[in-house]
């Protein structure tokens, strides 16, 4: 297992155990589990992910740190757009939809005022980082 994997289990595990908070560097960032489907694979995969509310929805940015590749849960959730959400002790389905601009840009600013790590993420790399709107389905 990667170090990485490492990493996100050891978040996850946190997360349920907490009811949805964990402790450390992510202890006044709010974060969720969203499941997507592998864009290859078709396996399911778990990612916490830092999020912010926009009126009755949830906002995600798939920053990898600043890294000049997208996340790996940003390919699947584009390739299969409903996912799974876990949100403290609920769980729910929603439909994730990549922002336009200038929404994008919009939603990345209120992110970035909320954790401002993520201007720097915006820093390191060239990329675009995505924004993405998950819409619950039920």
């Amino acid at each position: 297992m990667s170090r990485t994997n490492d990493w996100n289990e050891r978040i996850i595990k946190e997360f349920r155990e907490n009811k949805g908070r964990v402790g450390g560097n992510f202890a006044q960032m709010p974060l969720l589990l969203v499941h997507t489907t592998g864009a290859k694979s078709g396996a399911e995969r778990i990612n916490p992910v830092a999020y912010l509310e926009e009126e009755d929805r949830l906002v995600i940015v798939a920053s990898k740190g600043g890294s000049d590749n997208h996340p790996d849960w940003y390919y699947n959730l584009k390739a299969n757009p409903e996912v799974t959400v876990e949100l403290g002790t609920e769980t729910f389905k929603a439909r994730a939809n990549i922002t336009q601009e200038p929404k994008r840009t919009e939603l990345f600013a209120k992110m970035a005022t909320r954790n401002p790590g993520f201007q720097e993420y915006e820093k390191k790399t060239a990329r675009r980082i995505p924004v993405v709107i998950l819409e619950r389905l039920n």
